[in-house]
């Protein structure tokens, strides 16, 4: 399903929720693949005591692939981001793709 944005400058500054209602912090910039005209990620600037603030920890902010915005509108609303901590077995045997993971910076 494509989220259709009329201008991408309405995208800047927009709240960012989960579709759990948990504010996460504002969309501070755009990742855009100007040769497929689609967006690639948001990158979204952790507000002090949100949700990925304290999931993160230190880090400023995080990128979130466009795959898991919902909904842009007067808000941004994006899948729910469950932190999770994989046990050694995991970690060795993991074969799935890190591409539709949210990335700290």
């Amino acid at each position: 399903m494509a989220i259709t944005v009329k201008n991408i400058s309405d995208v800047f500054s927009k709240d960012v929720f989960t579709n759990k209602g948990v504010f996460c912090g504002k969309v501070s910039d755009v990742d855009i693949n100007l040769s497929k005209f689609r967006i690639n990620s948001l990158i979204i600037e952790t507000g002090r005591g949100s949700f990925l603030s304290d999931m993160l920890g230190g880090k400023r902010g995080v990128i979130i692939p466009y795959t898991l915005v919902i909904n842009v509108g007067d808000v941004v609303i994006i899948k729910h981001i469950t932190p999770t901590v994989p046990s050694e077995t995991e970690t060795s045997s993991a074969t799935e793709t890190t591409e539709d993971l949210p990335t700290a910076f």
